[in-house]
């Protein structure tokens, strides 16, 4: 492969283009931000042993998450204030998605209405918090089933958003215009007791958002495998191995060092994906050789919108895509979906 590939530099192009207290928003990780600024070197320790003599005449890179069809096992996880980054935000977002033929995550933050990006094709499902008193979050929910998401991914892992260090300077909430997140929330939202994130989720609450919805759930902060246990025997669909982008708990494992338990806990039981610090299709291919379905991105998309919007992110991922197509025959692997474990070693 030859010439310049946009993913190189493309955070260091977003920093030039955006306000700081955007740009500090999107790079921080909770209190010392250990745990963010070790995520990408945890992917950059695996070694690989290629199978050689192998038919990889013709290799796949596509697959399938909860059965909608990828090009790639690459999507796009939850991210908010995407219309910080660029001003069609997560509209932008799933243009871009939609024509690189993958699938993205919409946060329960965000700053564009859920009809609106549904109207651009994409595949979708909603990320979502509970709340304290779960009736509330039934109006966002329903709006979520109604304008077409096609799974419900529960964040676990935040019971109470982790302080940051964002320095001196103006925050991304001081400079945060208005409608850049929550539209989808009814009016008033927030300023009734019970709106408050809930700090007793249970297994329970993965039966009631199915109930309340009737779309497979996906559990998303996930990185003990008897937690994933726990998770499968309530119902989940999927299993996410996720340390929130090492904005929760500080000093968090890395989920590439995470994620092979897990997959051997749930085996068969229920498709696992993982985020944190995937840079390179390199690194994709490390997370499918320790059994995940689907990788998913956080802060790659966000800079590669904030640098050309739609086309932007679509470049990114059809860049990265190819880029998985020459690793898999490198490898060895005719197709994503059948990345053997002793691929590393």
């Amino acid at each position: 492969m030859t010439g310049q590939r946009f993913v190189d530099g493309v955070e260091e192009r977003a920093a030039q283009v955006l306000p700081d207290p955007v740009l500090r928003y999107v790079r921080q990780g909770a209190r010392e931000g250990r745990t963010a600024a070790e995520a990408t070197a945890a992917w950059d320790r695996p070694r690989f042993l290629p199978s050689v003599m192998r038919d990889v005449t013709e290799v796949h890179t596509a697959t399938s998450l909860l059965g909608t069809a990828t090009s790639s096992p690459l999507a796009v996880a939850p991210t908010t204030m995407q219309r910080g980054l660029h001003p069609d935000g997560e509209v932008a977002m799933a243009r871009g998605i939609a024509a690189a033929g993958s699938l993205m995550v919409v946060s329960s933050n965000a700053g564009s209405t859920f009809e609106d990006i549904a109207a651009t094709g994409v595949s979708w499902w909603l990320q979502m918090y509970l709340t304290a008193e779960r009736s509330t979050s039934l109006p966002l929910l329903r709006r979520a089933v109604d304008a077409g998401a096609r799974a419900i991914v529960l964040t676990v892992d935040t019971p109470v958003v982790a302080t940051k260090y964002d320095g001196t300077g103006p925050t991304v909430w001081d400079a945060a215009e208005p409608g850049w997140v929550r539209v989808n929330f009814p009016d008033g939202y927030g300023a009734a007791p019970g709106d408050e994130k809930a700090t007793d989720l249970g297994p329970q609450d993965v039966d009631w958002l199915a109930q309340a919805t009737g779309l497979p759930v996906v559990v998303k902060g996930v990185l003990r495998p008897q937690d994933a246990r726990r998770c499968l025997d309530a119902g989940a669909t999927a299993v996410w191995v996720s340390n929130h982008g090492g904005r929760q708990l500080d000093y968090a494992a890395a989920t590439a060092d995470c994620l092979a338990a897990v997959v051997a806990e749930v085996g068969s039981g229920a498709e696992v994906y993982v985020d944190g610090g995937v840079r390179t299709a390199r690194h994709a291919l490390a997370a499918l050789a320790r059994g995940a379905r689907g990788v998913f991105l956080g802060r790659l998309p966000l800079y590669a919108l904030a640098v050309g919007g739609a086309e932007g992110v679509e470049r990114m991922f059809t860049e990265l895509g190819s880029e998985l197509g020459e690793a898999l025959m490198l490898a060895g692997c005719a197709s994503a979906e059948c990345v053997p474990p002793d691929l590393l070693d």
